[in-house]
């Protein structure tokens, strides 16, 4: 069971790929093509009402994802009460709890249901969501074979071509309307969309972004050429940003170049960051070669620097440890190549079996090297679990106070009985007073009935 330091410390580190939705691969959470709607109506506001009872248990239903009695309970309110106060989000949670249940009179009841709400209560405070949801329903009735949705849906895809939505709840139905046109007729998607990427006002710029995932989930010639043209052309960053990510998803020397191309750039630091989080993804020779690249590129950004030996460490093999090594062995004295050291040795201490564990211990030894990188050197030696034995072996032959009081931390976050033990004896007996209240204190952060019997025996010896 891992320690909490080492968990904090290694969420840190992941934290590096992880910034601005920066994730690795497997656990890449898409990005919302639309704002998610609500998954439960709100809470039950009017006590007074006839319909309070039924309201509340049909929320309790749909919480439970008991679907088809939630649907039941929604239109009861409608039928039973129909000047209720709950009636006009009775019929968009009714359509919710249908389009949850998902076969065809289901959703054809869902969107009469919609229908009826937008005609009755147009100023409902679901009524955007109740649009949205209507349009995804849509596009699921025309990719069952429904004509008419699927002119409806062309029809409404269309229209994210013309000038700005006027607000949130309109783009997201033009780019659900997208989304469902590309899944039924990807010839008939790409001019429009071609044309929306084509929008350079900044009103466009969440509809530009949130098309660029679309493309990114159809692996083909024109969707690599357009997100191949936003990368190097949309005048926003962040749509640019986005472009290159889910460039990383895809495959291809073509992909490879233009990640390979930014990444090497003098651009955008952080458009740079996201090229060489994709060229990582894409696990081919020359995308090891563009890292390595960058890695030991004098000049190069210190955070893309950072990134790139980041992700060559992800990529556990005998030849990134040696490349990773000889990096930290050619790097000239100084603060920034100090803190380059610091990160190789937290890469290969992620890398387990290529003998890195032993290399470390080598450095914490290295009196040509600081103080302060020696000590990094026994915390990353701790992060790829060299044997507690080894550890201890080493406390005998420090001299350093500071390197001494490192290594009774690291003992202190091992997981070995003997680790534990030899603090207990460095609290205990250790000639040095520093030491033993070092020892004393780390002890005291753990939960372990021997550590209280020794704390007991120093109070009482007081």
């Amino acid at each position: 069971m891992l320690m909490l330091t080492r968990v904090l410390i290694a969420a840190s580190a992941v934290a590096l790929s992880f910034a601005d939705g920066r994730a690795p691969a497997a656990a890449t959470r898409p990005a919302t093509l639309v704002r998610d709607l609500p998954a439960l109506p709100p809470e039950a506001w009017a006590p007074q009402d006839e319909a309070d009872a039924t309201y509340r248990r049909a929320r309790e239903a749909l919480a439970r994802d008991r679907f088809r009695e939630a649907a039941a309970l929604f239109r009861e309110i409608e039928q039973k009460w129909p000047r209720s106060t709950y009636v006009p989000e009775a019929l968009y949670w009714r359509a919710f709890a249908l389009s949850r249940i998902g076969d065809e009179p289901a959703l054809r009841e869902a969107v009469a249901a919609l229908d009826e709400q937008a005609r009755r209560f147009p100023n409902a405070r679901t009524a955007g969501d109740a649009r949205t949801l209507r349009t995804r329903l849509t596009g699921q009735l025309a990719r069952r074979g429904d004509a008419d949705a699927a002119g409806r849906i062309s029809e409404q895809a269309r229209g994210a071509s013309e000038p700005c939505p006027r607000d949130d709840d309109e783009s997201d139905m033009r780019v659900a309307a997208l989304n469902a046109l590309m899944q039924m007729d990807e010839d008939r998607a790409f001019p429009i969309l071609r044309d929306v990427m084509r929008k350079r006002e900044r009103c466009s710029e969440s509809l530009r972004r949130r098309a660029v995932f679309i493309l990114s989930q159809h692996d083909s010639p024109e969707a690599m050429t357009l997100l191949l043209d936003v990368v190097r052309n949309d005048p926003s960053r962040e749509v640019r940003e986005h472009a290159v990510q889910w460039l990383g998803q895809m495959k291809g020397p073509q992909v490879t170049a233009a990640l390979q191309e930014i990444a090497l750039g003098d651009g955008d630091v952080a458009l740079r960051e996201k090229a060489i989080f994709a060229l990582a993804q894409q696990e081919t020779p020359q995308a090891r070669t563009v890292l390595r690249t960058l890695a030991e590129r004098e000049g190069t950004p210190r955070a893309v620097r950072d990134k790139a030996i980041f992700w060559i460490g992800q990529d556990a093999s005998p030849d990134n440890a040696q490349f990773l090594r000889g990096l930290f062995a050619r790097l000239g004295r100084g603060e920034a190549n100090e803190e380059l050291r610091k990160r190789i040795m937290f890469s290969l201490s992620q890398m387990e079996g290529q003998g890195n564990d032993r290399w470390l211990l080598a450095v914490a030894q290295d009196t040509g090297q600081s103080v302060e990188l020696r000590k990094h050197a026994l915390f990353t030696a701790g992060q790829a679990d060299v044997p507690a034995a080894e550890l201890i072996a080493l406390y005998g032959r420090m001299r350093d106070a500071a390197l001494k009081e490192q290594l009774i931390w690291v003992l202190s976050e091992s997981d070995e009985r003997a680790a534990t033990d030899k603090v207990v004896d460095i609290a205990r007996n250790d000639p040095d007073v520093r030491m033993r209240k070092r020892a004393l204190f780390w002890l005291g952060q753990r939960n372990d009935p021997r550590i209280q019997q020794l704390l007991l025996e120093i109070i009482n010896k007081g």
